[in-house]
């Protein structure tokens, strides 16, 4: 797929808890901000009202002071983008709406974008992706693998049936006493705890699917906490135990991948980790450790498109922009899946 060429997008990310535009022309980023809502930390958890409110807040602020820049012109901007789905409902459509706002404004196409299709297209902004390729989408909301035969299939092999990779490192960090976001705080402890403390259960690893199940890990902390007495100590140990359980999880999802794709010959090229919790150190040399063996090249997205964020979906509305495809009333979609 050749990407779109001499044309300067404005993209939005609104999908759960980060208010995130972007001006992107062919493969450079003119402009990028992330806003991070800190209001949910005292509630343990994205709050979907205050999302909602905090983006109508943000969103419009952070707008006015780009377009406002001296290197920015408003009128020069060839198509407006916004991730449609999935995502908490309230959130996304403050995020469309306001973008389809401003293309009507300027009288300009509008392009919806599929949150997911953004994390996995996000990789090719600075790699040349070989195919077939494996992707594995790492974040709070999502727990897939996907296989890209190419750029326009591309197959979902796996996902979690509960919880999302990123929910469990927050619902833990929760029950331990952490705050929110716990994801970062969890993986800090970890390296000073005993990861073979506590013997954690491994729901579905034995299952035929590729799927995952991570509610059976937190209901066994929960059981935990308890039973124990919460301290630094306490903490250290499960946060440790908890990372280990949950990357031998995901290397063992994936040498099965592996394994079902050499029995259908299919010759896997390269693979990529995306998503904000592809940060996490343990899990990412522990699946760069399985890659190598397998001599297989892994790519990352680069930094600022980890995690939610509008660079990836002004790059995949570079990517798959046709007139035909522009669609000023398309509805958002909190339960969007990816249909190529």
């Amino acid at each position: 797929m050749m990407y779109q060429t001499n044309m300067l997008v404005f993209a939005s990310e609104t999908s759960c808890d980060e208010t995130s535009i972007c001006l992107m022309e062919d493969n450079k980023i003119i402009e990028h901000v992330i806003f991070s809502q800190e209001i949910h930390n005292n509630h343990g958890g994205v709050v979907p009202e205050l999302a909602s409110r905090a983006h109508l807040e943000k969103i419009q602020e952070i707008t006015n002071k780009i377009f406002k820049r001296p290197n920015i012109d408003p009128k020069k901007i060839d198509v407006f983008t916004s991730t449609c789905g999935p995502g908490l409902i309230g959130s996304l459509l403050v995020g469309s709406t306001f973008t389809k706002s401003l293309s009507i404004g300027f009288n300009k196409p509008f392009f919806p974008v599929n949150h997911l299709e953004g994390h996995l297209l996000s990789t090719s902004f600075n790699n040349s992706i070989v195919y077939p390729h494996l992707v594995l989408l790492l974040t709070g909301g999502h727990t897939q693998i996907y296989l890209m035969h190419d750029e326009e299939k591309i197959e979902l092999l796996g996902e979690s049936v509960d919880d999302a990779i990123g929910e469990a490192f927050d619902k833990t960090a929760k029950l331990i006493g952490l705050g929110y976001p716990g994801g970062a705080q969890i993986e800090e402890l970890a390296k000073y705890g005993d990861e073979n403390y506590f013997k954690l259960p491994k729901p579905l690893l034995n299952d035929p699917t590729f799927n995952f199940s991570f509610s059976g890990i937190k209901t066994h902390i929960n059981l935990l906490t308890k039973k124990n007495k919460i301290d630094d100590i306490f903490r250290k140990n499960i946060s440790s135990s908890f990372q280990k359980t949950i990357t031998e999880i995901i290397i063992s999802k994936i040498e099965k991948v592996l394994e079902f794709l050499n029995t259908k010959n299919i010759s896997l090229k390269s693979t990529s980790i995306v998503g904000g919790v592809a940060n996490n150190f343990y899990i990412k040399r522990n699946l760069e450790n399985l890659f190598e063996k397998k001599n297989i090249e892994l790519y990352y997205p680069i930094k600022e498109m980890m995690s939610d964020n509008a660079a990836m979906i002004a790059w995949a509305c570079i990517k798959n922009y046709s007139k035909k495809n522009a669609d000023i009333f398309f509805k958002p979609n909190p339960r969007l899946k990816i249909t190529l």
